[in-house]
């Protein structure tokens, strides 16, 4: 037997029995195979439970998941990370998961730290846009795949873009039965002398039963010795929407076609040594299912492996196990081709014993001793490359440098949200909507995220053309007759109003400011500053606190190459004396805020008090700016650990309580920045921690569980609901994303600087 160092302990997640489905028995059945197989490797299940009173499990479950709760989830890879769990084997299949399409998976996958191997028992062509984000995240956090067919494969490399390098195919697992003659079975199940037909499986609509039991009037008038059996309970679900009504359709069937005496109906769940004898006693094996789109059948290859002849219509796995007249394949819906075929196997005694013998020699490699074997290969080749991936980036502290914590940058969205007048606002799905047109906000965001990327490295020929077409964006927004910078712009180039708000004339001082201090072009630093000495003064005279909270982010700036501009720093100290005045007349000992009520971009506010407070020399500024973002990031903190950007919450009575929908990615941007700016002033790393929690936020640790980043775009979706996410990827949610992530970078970069290499610790075999 070969020999194995890597895997002392394995954790098989998904359903489990005594559970009834599919899913359940195949879990049980590599757990309990693996564990006879490898007496020196620990098995555990972590099964995923339906319903509230759960299931009397066996010893080897350790931990359970309720279905439909995220917190779950997150608990099991908790759970799992302390067990010393060396891999996790988890089987997916869309319908036993929560969350939309199943997501709530994800939510426990990309919190692991060892290496996950997937069994994918469905294989969709064409997934909804929900369904194939779920397995493109699915595929990108598992260390390796497993597919049973090669058609599988196939639809993994096409539909999904899945490396082939990272796939294995594995052929589902069968009990191991002796080869005998049918009759030998048949005297135990009271049918001896029959020629028996059987299909076994828990029923539901999509089995085609009725499609056998329409062929049976044609083939009990040749063998009227023949008896169908119709082994398996309704599914737990189909039962719980819909009760018994397929199975008793199918009765009526039967006595409508007069085939009652020639038709048992065993309306069971059976275990498996039960099943032996049925299958066992079986001539032939029908599989009459209604659709094409069936990666893989465990009844199937239960018949086909433990040598049955099978009729079948050709559904993917059926029509790659039996081709080449390894059985018989009959159109779908078609009542009289079953019949047929059924009657040619039954007549030909020596080409169904051929049958039977090819399909048993196949089956040999389908044992659960032998799928055991390849799946152990497997789950040895995942350690070993999730070891490799470690060990190329252990000690590497530039977080750009870690794939597997940062996402890598993407500009697609960016440059096709942007043509030749400045950034759209919106987009339906990922693609520009014209009709909103353009705004000043959105381009400021963007001149400043460009700033930010030439920064990081990411210059290049385009994305210095973007500059430029956001500049211009911001200038010809500047209306000198009335000192504002206009907002909203049709896609006709028309201005919808000659005056922004005010908060869009501070961003534009922010972005400009940003401009002076980073830009490499002495033009364009040189550009941006004598706008901005013509945009400052107007803010003096704002009233909204984000208004001076962003032109105090532009000062900010700006100071870093121009400190000594006089009227910059003393517009500084007056806003900064007017945010900290309304912070003191608001704030009590349980509400640490600014206004009476939490609005937009929140936490811009404490940010702000922090950077002037040590520009300045404030103490006062810098401890209220910490306080207030503490108390703040509380709110937004869940008792699981993750973000929760705060939609809106009051200070009166009955508003205390904030709502937790619609969650927006510029509260996470905010939220990120301001951590980032308490980090750098104290140089606690607990803060740099919140600004990474914030950030995940993004990349699925949310309450839906769910990847607002497209990584196939680059883009951001728009934000969470109740139920699901707004799939549309506009400006701002881009750019909040983007900025967070350049800003998470570049603090990963500093902090890279200061701390010395380690040596990394020695692996253990």
């Amino acid at each position: 037997m070969k020999k194995y160092a890597q895997v002392h302990k394995i954790a098989f997640l998904g359903n489990y029995v005594p559970r009834q489905c599919g899913i359940a028995t195949f879990t049980a059945d590599m757990c309990r195979a693996t564990a006879a197989q490898h007496p020196d490797v620990a098995c555990v299940a972590v099964p995923v439970t339906d319903r509230e009173e759960g299931y009397d499990y066996p010893a080897e479950v350790c931990f359970e998941i309720a279905e439909q709760d995220l917190s779950s989830y997150r608990r099991a890879a908790d759970f799992l990370n302390i067990s010393n769990v060396d891999v996790v084997s988890l089987q997916h299949e869309f319908g036993i998961y929560g969350g939309p399409s199943g997501a709530y998976i994800l939510a426990l996958m990309r919190n692991l730290r060892m290496p996950v191997v997937t069994t994918l028992h469905t294989v969709l062509e064409n997934p909804t846009a929900e369904q194939r984000r779920v397995m493109e995240d699915l595929i990108r956090y598992s260390t390796r795949v497993v597919v049973m067919t090669h058609k599988g494969l196939a639809l993994l490399r096409s539909v999904y873009g899945a490396q082939e390098s990272k796939v294995d195919i594995i052929p589902h697992g069968i009990p191991d039965m002796p080869f005998v003659d049918p009759d030998f079975y048949k005297d135990e199940l009271g049918v001896a002398g029959k020629s028996v037909l059987l299909t076994f499986g828990l029923l539901s609509v999509n089995k085609g039963i009725e499609y056998a039991i329409e062929a049976l009037p044609d083939i009990v008038r040749e063998f009227p010795e023949t008896v169908y059996i119709i082994l398996g309970a309704t599914h737990p679900k189909v039962l719980r929407e819909q009760g018994d009504a397929y199975r008793l359709n199918l009765e009526r069937l039967a006595r409508k076609n007069n085939v009652q005496k020639n038709v048992i109906f065993y309306h069971r769940f059976v275990e498996l040594e039960e099943l032996k004898a049925f299958i066992g006693a079986a001539d032939i094996y029908l599989t009459p299912y209604l659709f094409e789109a069936q990666i893989v059948s465990g009844t199937l290859a239960y018949a086909f492996g433990t040598g049955k002849a099978v009729v079948s219509t050709p559904y993917w796995h059926a029509a790659e196990l039996l081709d080449e007249g390894r059985g018989v394949l009959t159109p779908f819906r078609d009542s009289a081709a079953i019949a047929q075929a059924v009657k040619g196997l039954l007549r030909d005694d020596a080409r169904r014993l051929t049958m039977r013998k090819d399909a048993y020699k196949l089956g040999r490699d389908m044992i659960w001793s032998n799928v055991v074997q390849r799946y152990r290969d497997s789950f040895e080749q995942a350690r070993l490359e999730r070891g490799k991936h470690i060990r190329k980036w252990f000690g590497i502290r530039t977080l750009d440098e870690q794939p597997e914590n940062l996402p890598g940058w993407k500009l697609e969205h960016l440059f096709q949200m942007t043509d030749a007048t400045g950034i759209l606002q919106h987009a339906l799905f990922n693609v520009p909507n014209c009709d909103h047109g353009y705004c000043v906000d959105d381009n400021a965001r963007a001149l400043i995220l460009t700033m930010l990327l030439d920064e990081l490295g990411q210059d290049s020929p385009r994305l210095r053309h973007t500059t430029t077409t956001y500049a211009a964006f911001l200038q010809h927004a500047w209306n000198p007759q009335l000192q504002r910078f206009r907002n909203f712009m049709s896609f006709n180039r028309h201005w919808l109003e000659e005056q922004g708000s005010e908060d869009s004339h501070g961003r534009v001082v922010w972005a400009l400011g940003v401009c002076v201090a980073r830009s490499r072009s002495a033009a364009l630093r040189s550009f941006a500053a004598r706008l901005f000495s013509m945009a400052l003064p107007p803010v003096a005279e704002m009233s909204s606190p984000r208004a001076w909270a962003f032109a105090l982010l532009g000062i900010h700036e700006y100071a870093q190459r121009l400190s000594g501009d006089r009227a910059a720093t003393e517009l500084r100290d007056l806003l900064a004396t007017r945010l900290y005045a309304v912070f003191t007349a608001v704030a009590s000992e349980d509400w640490q805020w600014f206004e009476q009520r939490l609005a937009y971009a929140n936490a811009r506010l404490p940010q702000v008090l922090m950077l002037t407070g040590a520009d300045a020399g404030r103490p006062e500024w810098l401890d209220a700016g910490r306080n207030s973002l503490a108390w703040l990031m509380r709110l937004q903190t869940t008792k699981e650990d993750y973000f929760r950007p705060i939609a809106a919450v009051g200070r009166g009575r009955g508003e205390t309580a904030p709502a937790l929908f619609d969650q927006q990615p510029i509260e996470a941007l905010s939220s990120v920045s301001a951590c980032l700016t308490a980090f750098r002033s104290t140089g606690d790393s607990a803060w740099f921690e919140r600004a990474r929690m914030a950030f995940d936020w993004f990349l699925g640790r949310n309450d839906l569980g769910m990847d607002l980043y497209d990584p196939a775009t680059g883009g951001c979706r728009d934000g969470l609901h109740v139920d699901r996410m707004n799939e549309n990827q506009g400006a701002e949610s881009t750019l909040a994303y983007m900025l967070a992530r350049a800003e998470i970078q570049a603090v990963g970069a500093e902090m890279a600087s200061f701390v010395a290499p380690e040596d990394p610790p020695q692996e253990t075999a």
